[in-house]
């Protein structure tokens, strides 16, 4: 019993060990993927940084550097950050590919397209930023600036606005993942987030409030997609769960036609099999699994000495 013990042990402990080897080695695949990325972009981080500070020098002319190692640390986050963002859907991969296997298939068939499509839509968050926000902002910044004011923005303070305006948008465009997710889970009804649908706008514009710069024009640029984006959620989420009892009424349909019996091979008595005992089969291999009394007793007998067994033995 403790040598089974044990065996069992240290069966799960080599389970364990090969698991953490196995994300050891996702993990040396991720970094290595983004330190590949990183030096292929690298030599070209100045062409990076001028298309990324575009839409700011656009209106603003040049910009300035405080610190004495932002002109290479500033390109250099760059880079690394863009490595990040363009290695996301093989990170995505390797984070898919070691929790797959704990997965049932249905959950397979949910997870993959999610995934995707998150991935997607970050990128599309991030594009709409860049090319519909920042023009947009940067000049009502300009705009609004007091005559003899010259706009000069810091590099490092650019940086750290633009990534902050990329992760809020990424992250506002996953709201019809985040959508179906709550339908698929059972926490809530397409029906049930449609009557919601005017708390969720409130609570878009919040969001927007906190997320983007203090001014109207990106907070509403934040809002209305989050919006237009919910009621994306709530359609396809109300496609996901025709197609879920669609699925369960096919499985349904097959698992009764795989129930009948084959035409002819019914019984000709016409009765129907009777039921099986369930709790007498457990009592029954319960009862072999025992040893009985008389084997018991041919087992003590094994133990009597010959003296013993010719004393029982009937006299002649």
């Amino acid at each position: 019993m403790a040598n089974g013990a044990v065996d069992n042990e240290g069966g799960a402990e080599m389970g364990l060990l090969s698991h953490l080897v196995e994300l050891r080695d996702r993990l040396l695949r991720m970094l290595l993927s983004i330190g590949v990325l990183f030096l292929v972009l690298f030599p070209f981080s100045a062409t990076i940084w001028s298309f990324l500070a575009e839409p700011l020098t656009r209106h603003a002319g040049k910009m300035i550097a405080i610190d004495v190692a932002s002109p290479f640390l500033i390109p250099f986050k760059v880079c690394l950050m863009l490595s990040i963002f363009l290695s996301a859907p093989y990170l995505l991969y390797q984070i898919w590919a070691f929790v797959a296997p704990g997965l049932y298939n249905h959950e397979k068939r949910l997870v993959s397209p999610l995934l995707v499509s998150s991935t997607l839509l970050f990128y599309l968050g991030i594009a709409f930023a860049y090319f519909i926000v920042f023009p947009l902002v940067f000049g009502f910044f300009n705009s609004v600036a007091p005559e003899g004011v010259e706009v000069s923005t810091d590099i490092s303070r650019y940086l750290d606005f633009i990534l902050t305006i990329f992760l809020a948008f990424g992250i506002a465009f996953e709201v019809p993942v985040a959508t179906i997710l709550l339908v698929a889970i059972g926490a809530a009804t397409p029906d049930g987030l449609a009557k919601k649908r005017p708390y969720f706008v409130v609570a878009a514009f919040v969001v927007g409030m906190f997320l983007t710069p203090p001014d109207i024009i990106s907070q509403t640029l934040l809002a209305l997609p989050m919006w237009l984006l919910f009621e994306i959620g709530i359609f396809f989420s109300r496609v996901f769960l025709k197609r879920k009892e669609e699925y369960a009424k096919a499985a349904e349909e097959r698992y009764l036609r795989d129930d009948d019996p084959p035409a002819g091979s019914a019984n000709t008595s016409g009765s129907a099999k009777p039921p099986v005992d369930h709790e007498a089969e457990l009592d029954l291999a319960d009862y072999e699994s025992t040893p009985s009394d008389t084997g018991s007793k041919t087992a003590g007998d094994n133990h009597l000495s010959d003296e013993e067994k010719d004393e029982d033995k009937p006299g002649p």
